[in-house]
Protein backbone atom coordinates (compact mmCIF):
# COMPACT_ATOMS: atom_id res chain seq x y z
CA UNK A 1 0.00 0.00 0.00
CA UNK A 2 1.38 3.48 -1.05
CA UNK A 3 0.42 6.30 1.03
CA UNK A 4 0.66 10.38 0.37
CA UNK A 5 0.76 12.26 3.39
CA UNK A 6 0.99 15.48 4.38
CA UNK A 7 1.98 16.28 8.24
CA UNK A 8 1.31 19.85 9.46
CA UNK A 9 2.50 20.86 5.70
CA UNK A 10 5.19 18.82 5.31
CA UNK A 11 4.43 16.32 1.90
CA UNK A 12 5.71 12.68 2.69
CA UNK A 13 5.16 8.83 0.86
CA UNK A 14 4.89 6.32 3.41
CA UNK A 15 4.73 2.47 1.83
CA UNK A 16 3.92 -0.43 4.01
CA UNK A 17 3.65 -4.08 3.37
CA UNK A 18 2.72 -6.39 6.15
CA UNK A 19 4.96 -9.49 6.70
CA UNK A 20 5.54 -11.88 9.61
CA UNK A 21 2.73 -10.23 11.79
CA UNK A 22 4.80 -6.48 11.79
CA UNK A 23 4.71 -3.74 8.77
CA UNK A 24 7.54 -3.28 6.41
CA UNK A 25 7.62 0.68 6.11
CA UNK A 26 9.50 2.84 3.72
CA UNK A 27 9.34 6.60 4.68
CA UNK A 28 10.62 8.61 1.93
CA UNK A 29 12.38 5.91 0.98
CA UNK A 30 13.56 5.49 4.47
CA UNK A 31 13.24 1.47 5.78
CA UNK A 32 11.13 1.65 9.39
CA UNK A 33 10.30 -1.45 11.42
CA UNK A 34 6.82 -0.59 12.46
CA UNK A 35 4.55 -3.45 15.38
CA UNK A 36 1.39 -1.65 15.62
CA UNK A 37 -2.03 -2.72 17.75
CA UNK A 38 -5.15 -0.99 18.27
CA UNK A 39 -5.83 -0.59 21.47
CA UNK A 40 -9.27 1.00 21.26
CA UNK A 41 -10.92 2.56 18.19
CA UNK A 42 -8.98 5.66 17.24
CA UNK A 43 -5.77 4.92 19.17
CA UNK A 44 -2.71 3.06 18.03
CA UNK A 45 0.09 1.97 20.13
CA UNK A 46 3.45 1.85 17.49
CA UNK A 47 6.36 0.84 17.83
CA UNK A 48 8.81 1.96 15.32
CA UNK A 49 12.44 1.08 15.62
CA UNK A 50 12.29 0.28 19.15
CA UNK A 51 10.66 3.15 20.62
CA UNK A 52 7.09 3.58 21.87
CA UNK A 53 4.05 5.60 20.86
CA UNK A 54 0.47 6.58 21.27
CA UNK A 55 -0.98 7.89 18.20
CA UNK A 56 -4.82 9.22 18.92
CA UNK A 57 -7.04 10.16 15.53
CA UNK A 58 -9.19 13.03 15.52
CA UNK A 59 -11.62 13.29 12.81
CA UNK A 60 -14.03 15.56 11.80
CA UNK A 61 -16.03 16.07 8.54
CA UNK A 62 -12.97 17.90 6.99
CA UNK A 63 -9.50 17.78 8.64
CA UNK A 64 -7.71 14.85 10.39
CA UNK A 65 -5.54 15.21 13.56
CA UNK A 66 -3.47 13.02 15.27
CA UNK A 67 -2.12 13.57 18.75
CA UNK A 68 1.29 11.88 19.36
CA UNK A 69 0.94 12.12 23.28
CA UNK A 70 0.95 16.29 23.70
CA UNK A 71 1.28 17.05 20.41
CA UNK A 72 -1.19 17.69 17.67
CA UNK A 73 -0.37 17.16 14.06
CA UNK A 74 -2.62 18.39 11.01
CA UNK A 75 -2.30 15.49 8.75
CA UNK A 76 -3.75 14.75 5.20
CA UNK A 77 -3.97 10.89 3.99
CA UNK A 78 -4.10 10.18 0.29
CA UNK A 79 -3.90 6.84 -2.04
CA UNK A 80 -2.85 7.66 -5.09
CA UNK A 81 -4.50 4.74 -6.53
CA UNK A 82 -7.96 5.56 -4.85
CA UNK A 83 -10.51 7.22 -7.46
CA UNK A 84 -12.05 8.44 -4.43
CA UNK A 85 -9.25 10.42 -3.33
CA UNK A 86 -9.04 11.60 -6.57
CA UNK A 87 -12.06 13.88 -5.81
CA UNK A 88 -10.97 17.71 -5.01
CA UNK A 89 -14.46 19.28 -5.75
CA UNK A 90 -14.68 21.94 -8.77
CA UNK A 91 -12.58 24.99 -10.14
CA UNK A 92 -14.46 27.38 -8.04
CA UNK A 93 -14.25 25.20 -4.48
CA UNK A 94 -12.56 27.22 -2.44
CA UNK A 95 -9.53 26.35 0.18
CA UNK A 96 -6.00 25.01 -1.40
CA UNK A 97 -6.34 22.71 -4.05
CA UNK A 98 -3.46 20.16 -4.97
CA UNK A 99 -2.41 19.58 -8.22
CA UNK A 100 -1.33 15.51 -9.16
CA UNK A 101 -0.01 14.01 -10.91
CA UNK A 102 -2.24 12.03 -13.41
CA UNK A 103 0.45 9.39 -14.26
CA UNK A 104 4.10 8.64 -13.83
CA UNK A 105 6.65 10.65 -15.61
CA UNK A 106 9.42 13.16 -15.64
CA UNK A 107 8.92 17.01 -15.13
CA UNK A 108 10.01 18.75 -18.01
CA UNK A 109 9.21 22.24 -17.28
CA UNK A 110 8.04 24.56 -14.09
CA UNK A 111 6.14 26.95 -15.61
CA UNK A 112 5.49 29.55 -12.86
CA UNK A 113 7.11 30.27 -9.34
CA UNK A 114 5.90 30.05 -5.82
CA UNK A 115 3.52 33.27 -4.54
CA UNK A 116 2.56 33.57 -8.12
CA UNK A 117 -0.82 34.51 -9.23
CA UNK A 118 -2.97 31.74 -11.43
CA UNK A 119 -6.05 31.65 -13.50
CA UNK A 120 -7.90 28.53 -13.67
CA UNK A 121 -6.49 26.42 -16.94
CA UNK A 122 -3.08 28.45 -16.73
CA UNK A 123 -0.47 25.46 -16.97
CA UNK A 124 1.82 24.99 -13.73
CA UNK A 125 3.96 21.90 -14.90
CA UNK A 126 4.73 19.87 -17.42
CA UNK A 127 4.92 16.42 -17.36
CA UNK A 128 6.45 14.13 -19.56
CA UNK A 129 5.44 10.16 -19.96
CA UNK A 130 5.53 8.23 -22.83
CA UNK A 131 6.84 10.82 -25.17
CA UNK A 132 4.15 13.14 -24.84
CA UNK A 133 4.47 16.22 -22.76
CA UNK A 134 1.34 16.57 -20.41
CA UNK A 135 0.68 20.50 -19.19
CA UNK A 136 -0.33 19.91 -15.28
CA UNK A 137 -3.36 23.12 -15.06
CA UNK A 138 -4.77 25.32 -11.97
CA UNK A 139 -7.47 24.05 -10.90
CA UNK A 140 -8.95 27.38 -10.17
CA UNK A 141 -7.85 31.45 -9.55
CA UNK A 142 -5.24 31.77 -7.24
CA UNK A 143 -1.95 31.69 -5.81
CA UNK A 144 0.50 28.84 -5.95
CA UNK A 145 1.07 28.51 -2.45
CA UNK A 146 3.81 25.89 -3.11
CA UNK A 147 5.57 23.79 -6.10
CA UNK A 148 6.66 20.34 -5.17
CA UNK A 149 8.15 19.31 -8.32
CA UNK A 150 11.67 19.64 -9.32
CA UNK A 151 12.54 20.29 -13.23
CA UNK A 152 14.00 16.99 -14.19
CA UNK A 153 12.40 14.85 -11.18
CA UNK A 154 10.72 11.79 -11.82
CA UNK A 155 7.29 11.30 -10.37
CA UNK A 156 4.50 8.85 -9.14
CA UNK A 157 0.73 8.97 -10.97
CA UNK A 158 -0.59 10.47 -7.33
CA UNK A 159 2.18 12.82 -6.22
CA UNK A 160 1.86 16.40 -5.41
CA UNK A 161 3.16 18.57 -7.58
CA UNK A 162 1.96 22.08 -6.52
CA UNK A 163 -0.63 23.80 -3.91
CA UNK A 164 -2.69 26.53 -5.22
CA UNK A 165 -4.46 28.58 -2.56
Amino acid sequence: MVYDVTVDGQPHRLELERDEGKWKCLLDGRKITVDAVMLRPDVLSLLVDGRSYEIKREQTATDLHLWVGSARFDVELRDPRSLRSRRDGGASAGGPRRLIAPMPGKIVRVLVAEKSEVEAGQGIVVVEAMKMQNEIKSPKNGVVQRILAVQGATVNAGDVLAIVE
